[in-house]
Parts: structure tokens; sequence; C-alpha cells
């Protein structure tokens, strides 16, 4: 017999559109903000004025946001095996599931972080680092992830899993806090105590710490409330728990990885024109990241309404969860791509005051932000399959969106036209990841007709 919860009724019964709204909303929020926090270390370290710092931001990312991918690893697939393991009333695999996911992943948060640290000399000049740039590198990555790994994924990974028991707007809550301490951090330890770059990652690690620490504190004391715990007891890796999370919490992990690997190509190619042009790209990549959080946001926040009901079998309000969420997404992403073209210039201006660096970031602005409405139908698809527990196609589609597609027409359109043309291969990638996408999910739509 099925276990009712206080937030069983949103799943089951409550309208698709106001469910849809109620889970969306508080994680496109949080999503925006975290997009915020992100560009606000890039907007702050830019006002201290030197190039070199705000390249060096942009050379750390990719090794930064392998956090992300780890936290969506166990995060996502942990959300998806807890929200279907709801959906048929097994609680007991639900505690199972969040213990091995908070556990296994700070385990290896932490594995990375020391990983980083001894092997810094050889990572950064594989990403790019020079020696106007090396040092500062270092100094960033040592506070964001040698000391800082831990509380970043399990900030992320906690907030995925609270959304999978349907708690949003606290999951959202989470996130924000971490966000709206950073930017309030930012300034006090770059210009206040004159850390430069080392202040922003001071104030990164801060606050993600904090962060996790709420969403301890909110697990312990909803202990009656949420499947979620922290007992080490429940630590399981039998009953398919590890399978079933890394496989269906890959595809958001290998995004992640090839969207490093693409940055890493994309960086190492620009360098060789100038650190404004990496500067340009970091600035320009940080902007549009808002539009791939609205669409993010989105398409994660759903994944608990669509995997309880496809575990329920109830695929009319599967169906209907789906419908929405597509409408909301490209409506969303196509109004930020037309501000995001038009505002391109003042918007780069606003984080740094050097022309060539404005010129580069102008430029590849207006082109990587054409791809919002393509990012928003595949990460919907993606979100689909996650939700329903099948792994091979978001894990194609996930390859094809980063990595598969636009690295290599990085280096055609490089050979072909240079620094001008090479951020197509962005929207070039996203649309062919978007038509393979929908061919992949018209059986499933269509099976789910049928039923």
């Amino acid at each position: 017999m099925k276990t009712k919860t206080d937030k069983t009724e949103l799943f089951e019964t409550t309208p698709v559109i106001r469910a849809v709204i109620e889970l969306v909303v508080p994680t496109v929020i949080s999503q925006i903000i975290t997009v915020i926090y992100n560009m606000a270390d890039t907007f702050f370290i830019g006002q201290v004025g030197d190039p070199d710092q705000v390249a060096a931001a942009s050379l750390c990312l990719p090794v930064f946001l392998v956090t992300t991918g780890l936290a969506n690893l166990f995060g996502i697939g942990g959300a998806s095996l807890i929200s279907r393991s709801l959906g048929l009333g097994d609680t007991d695999k639900a505690r199972k599931t969040s213990a091995f996911c908070i556990w296994t992943s700070a385990a290896v948060a932490f594995l990375y972080g020391v990983g980083i640290f001894a092997l810094h000399s050889t990572i950064l000049p594989l990403v790019g680092a020079d020696e106007y740039t090396y040092d500062f590198c270092v100094s960033y990555l040592f506070w964001t992830l040698t000391v800082g790994a831990v509380p970043t994924v399990l900030n992320a990974a906690l907030a995925h899993l609270v959304r999978a028991e349907g708690y949003s707007g606290q999951a959202s809550f989470g996130v924000a806090l971490g966000g709206g301490l950073n930017i309030v951090l930012d300034p006090v330890f770059i210009f206040g105590f004159h850390l430069e770059i080392a202040g922003a990652a001071i104030a990164t690690m801060l606050s993600n710490l904090i962060a996790m620490l709420y969403f301890i504190v909110l697990i312990r004391v909803k202990r009656g409330k949420f499947h979620l715990t922290l007992n080490p007891k429940y630590y399981s890796v039998s009953d398919g728990i590890p399978k079933e999370v890394l496989l269906v919490g890959l595809p958001s992990s290998i995004m992640n990885v090839m969207g490093i690997f693409s940055n890493i190509t994309l960086n190492k190619l620009l360098v060789s024109y100038s650190n404004a042009a990496v500067g340009g790209i970091g600035i320009a990549k940080k902007i549009d990241m808002l539009a791939f959080a609205i669409a993010n946001g989105l398409s994660q926040g759903v994944i608990p309404l669509i995997g309880y009901n496809y575990s329920a079998k109830n695929t009319r309000r599967m169906r209907s969860a789906i419908k929405v969420t597509l409408i909301l997404s490209l409506a969303v992403t196509t109004v930020g791509a037309v501000l995001l073209f038009t505002c391109a210039n003042p918007l780069v201006r606003a984080f740094i005051n050097d022309a060539e660096t404005v010129r580069y970031g102008s430029m590849f602005q207006r082109i990587i932000c054409i791809t919002g409405p393509f990012t928003a139908v595949t990460t919907v698809i993606i979100s689909i399959f996650q939700s329903v527990g099948q792994k091979v196609k978001p894990l194609i589609l996930s390859m094809l969106r980063k990595g598969g597609l636009d690295v290599p027409f990085m280096f055609l359109l490089n050979a072909w036209r240079g620094v001008d043309a090479i951020a197509w291969a962005t929207p070039i990638a996203d649309c062919g990841a978007m038509l393979v996408g929908i061919l992949l999910f018209v059986p499933l739509w269509r099976k789910m007709k049928t039923e």
C-alpha cells in the first residue's frame, strides 16, 4: 500500500499547471540566483581592472564545473530514483537512496579537491593558464576546490534530493541563500580585504558552506516528514541503488564534463589570439548561462512530478506536465535570447571596461545567446528520459550538446574564419542536439498516448 506524504496531493491531484509552477518557479529562481552569483565573481574581479584575473577566472571555470557534474550525478540520479520509489510507496528505498547519494557524493568531492591540489601544476597548463594567469588560477582553485569542494557539491546535490520530496521552495531557498551570500561577500573580500581573485574564491567557498549547513539543518528538522536521511546506517549499495542512481544521473554529469572539455578546447583556441578574447568569451558564457539556468530550472524542477506519475502509471498527468513545461521553457528562453542579443554590449561592458575584451565579449554574446530555445527543448527531453529511468538516450543528447558536435565545429570554424567564427560552434551543436532529441522523444510520446 502506498504511503502518503504531505506532498502526495501535489504529485497526484493538484491541477497540472499549478503543480508544475509550484515545482519549477522556485527551481528557476534558484538557478538564476546561482548564475548571478557566478556572474558576480566575474563582475567584481573585472572591477579590479586586470584582464589577466578575468581570464584566470574563465580558465578555472571548467575545473570548477566538475563539482556541478558530481552534484548532478548523485543529485539528479538520486532525485529520480527517490521520486519513483515514492510513487511506488517504497519509502525504505527512498531513505537508502538518499543516504547513498549524500555520503558518496561527499567522499567523491573530497577526493576531487585533494586531487586538484596535488595535480594543479599539470592541470592548469592543460586548461590554458600561462605565466600571466597561472598564480591567479592556483589561488582561485585552492579556496573553491581544495577547501570548498565538499560544500559546493553537497549544496547542489542536497537541493536536488529535497526537490524529490516535493519541497521545491525549501530547496531553492538553500541555493538562493548561498548565492545571495556570495554576492554580499565578494566585494568584502575582494575590495575590503584587498584579496582580489582570492577574495572571490573565499566568498564562494563560504557561501556554499553555509548553504550546505542550511540543508543539513532542514533535513534534521523535518525528520518526520522527509524520507531523506543523514544517518549512515541507511547507507546501502544493495537493491540496485548505485547502478540506478549513477546511470540516471550520468547524462547530466556527462553534460558538465563534456562542457568542461568544450570550454577547455575553446579557451585553448582563443588564448592563441589574446587573453582579452578568453576573458570576452568567459563573460559572454556567464551572461548566457542565465538563459540556460531558466531552461535547466524548468526541466529539473518537473523531474519529481514526472517520475512520480510514471511509477504510478498516471500517463495522462505525466503528458500534461510535459506539455506545460515545454511551452513555458520555449516562451521564456525565446524572450531571454532576444534581450541578451539586443543588450550584448552594455551587459559585457558592465563586467569590465577594457575595450578589446568588450569587443570580443559582445560579438560572442550575440552568437551564443540564440541557442536558448534549442537548449530549452533539449534539456526538457533529457529530464523526461531521466525521470522515467532511461539511461542511454539522455546520455547521447548530453554528449551531442557539449563535446560531440561543438568541438569539431570549433576547429573547422577556427580554420575557416578564425576568432570571428569560432563561437558559432555553440548554436550549431545545440540545434543538432535538439533535432536528435525530438527524434528520440517521439516514440516515448506515442507510447504514452497509447497508454
